[in-house]
């Protein structure tokens, strides 16, 4: 039995030791892992952008093959704001019970 209660506490121990040590060590994880992003934010977002760009170009290449109308970033913007709206009263109206 003094053996059982040896190894639990040493166990717990060992644990808060490792608790206190996350909780109060002064750097950042990312400081402890030497970890930084491969890019910046910066870059992030321009490649975001440009991805919007091309996904936009795709789609209105589609429509030109099919005889529609291109669209602009401003069209999409206002249809994916039209439909968000659609959904949000659908919603409200669900929560409402009718």
């Amino acid at each position: 039995m003094g053996f059982e209660l040896l190894a639990v506490g040493a166990l717990v121990a060992v644990f808060l030791m490792l608790l206190a040590i996350g909780r109060w060590h002064p750097g950042t994880n990312a400081e402890v892992l030497d970890w930084k992003p491969t890019r910046s934010y910066e870059d992030e977002a321009g490649l975001e952008l440009e991805e919007v760009d091309q996904m936009i170009e795709a789609q209105n290449e589609r429509r030109r093959r099919s005889g529609r109308p291109e669209l602009t970033e401003d069209e999409i913007r206002a249809q994916v704001h039209s439909e968000q709206t659609e959904q949000q009263h659908r919603s409200a109206r669900y929560r409402k019970g009718g």
